[in-house]
């Protein structure tokens, strides 16, 4: 629980809320404090120098203190403040509370006395011998005039409470935001713990755009590719048992029969048991090289070619072949191609097994092309043929191991369903793509693409 993400995001979240808070608390409580105490003392610097007006016009229009006292406790009931009067003697001439008149005063160490003149108070002329009263308003706080401090402090815990409040929703808030952080995470590390497992349909649904949907998106392509491959590795090893064991079959048939005297030892005879086991040979090298293409294993000898020196061979290796079946084979190549750094043997085998192809799919009378161009830094070339075409349901898996397009094709018919996807992965490794394109009952295309020599200088000593 300590550990987990949703309590680390909300014990960060609170952290930051606390510090934030605290501070913007802190700063606005000094602020106040200041600003109240200003306020406080310029009131009550208002107050007294009011009561010391009203005290200087009294004097002066009374000739004394006479009467004085009833506006004294007006005074102290209006402001909520004891006012003292006394004469210079120190005995008091008017009490706001009534409780010592004629009495001598003795101030307060707090007490800040103030000197009546009979021109006025202090500030505005002193004309006399000297001062005809001294009043003394109490410093404490009051009901209706708080001290600054009084009210600071009053503001101060208006101010915590609503902290307090503001941390306590903001809490709530970061528990289902962490909730909502946490919890498609969860659900994804859940799935992901399945898929570990071999639960290969594991899929997570999570509707939010952001890195979290981003990363939902990932994972559900890199489980779908799992599942594809998983599948496909499947097929792989039931087709590879299918196609080793006709063969296998094949050669313990005739093994079996001649130890059953059914059939002899004879040139005839020697010349399947060949046959089979070149089958069974050839089938075991394309997988050898497969599986070494894609663990990346298979090392390529880039030279500088000409492309005719590449195509020219390949098209006279197969012109046999298509002859026997009546099928025209002929190449198109254009003067001015830019040379190519790629392995030889490798490329002729790419051209090989496009033609293999070529010639296995096209009815006698058809025809088959090889042609190349030239495209941006690239140069492209191609192998067409007149034969059955690809159906479009077919057409993206050509490329994948074992696959026939007719399900009823024999070996000695439709290959060993290898050729293609060992074509894919020897392009690829040149820097290369390989696409075909067919219509049903006009022919295919096949085409590749290869670096010209000045861009495939970088990929010359790079493996697959």
């Amino acid at each position: 629980m300590l550990h987990s993400l949703r309590f680390r995001l909300a014990l960060a979240f609170t952290l930051v809320i606390v510090v934030t808070v605290g501070a913007v608390l802190f700063f606005v409580w000094r602020t106040a404090t200041s600003e109240v105490r200003q306020y406080g003392e310029l009131n009550q610097q208002g107050r007294q120098s009011r009561v010391e007006l009203e005290l200087g016009r009294y004097y002066r229009a009374h000739d004394g203190w006479e009467g004085i006292q009833p506006y004294i406790v007006q005074w102290g009931s209006l402001y909520d403040q004891r006012i003292i009067l006394t004469g210079p003697d120190s005995v008091v001439v008017a009490d706001s509370a009534e409780k010592m008149l004629g009495q001598v005063y003795q101030p307060k160490p707090q007490d800040k006395p103030l000197l009546i003149f009979e021109t006025g108070p202090i500030g505005m002329g002193i004309v006399g011998p000297g001062p005809v009263g001294i009043i003394y308003i109490s410093p404490e706080p009051s009901a209706v005039f708080p001290s600054p401090l009084t009210l600071a402090g009053a503001i101060g815990r208006f101010l915590l409470w609503g902290a307090l409040i503001a941390i306590a929703i903001a809490l709530l808030l970061t528990y289902f935001v962490a909730n909502r952080i946490s919890s498609p995470i969860k659900t994804l590390a859940t799935a992901a713990r399945k898929l570990g497992q071999g639960d290969l349909s594991q899929r997570v649904t999570i509707k939010e755009t952001d890195e979290i949907g981003e990363l939902a998106e990932a994972f559900n392509s890199m489980a779908d590719g799992l599942e594809r491959d998983e599948t496909l590795r499947r097929n792989m090893v039931a087709d590879t048992a299918h196609e080793l064991r006709t063969p296998l079959t094949n050669i313990r048939g005739y093994l079996e029969a001649v130890q059953e005297g059914l059939k002899q030892p004879d040139a005839e005879l020697l010349r399947s048991l060949d046959e089979e086991a070149a089958t069974l040979s050839r089938l075991v090298n394309d997988l050898q090289e497969l599986s070494l293409a894609e663990a990346g294993e298979l090392k390529l000898n880039f030279q500088i070619e000409n492309v005719a020196a590449l195509v020219g061979p390949a098209v006279a290796a197969a012109g046999s072949q298509a002859a026997r079946k009546q099928v025209s084979l002929t190449s198109q190549l254009p003067p001015a191609l830019p040379p190519v750094s790629v392995d030889r043997q490798r490329i002729g085998q790419v051209l090989r097994n496009l033609l293999d192809n070529a010639i296995a799919h096209t009815p006698p009378g058809g025809s088959i092309a090889v042609s190349a161009e030239k495209q941006a830094n690239t140069v492209k070339i191609s192998v067409s043929d007149t034969g059955e075409g690809i159906p479009p349901e077919d057409l993206p898996n050509i490329f994948e191991r074992f696959y026939r397009v007719d399900k009823s094709r024999t070996r000695a018919t439709g290959g060993s369903g290898l050729g293609l996807t060992i074509a894919r992965r020897l392009v690829e490794a040149h820097g290369g793509t390989i696409e075909a394109k067919s219509e049903p009952g006009k022919g295919s295309r096949f085409s590749f693409t290869i670096p010209a020599a000045a861009e495939a200088a970088s990929n010359q000593d790079k493996a697959l």
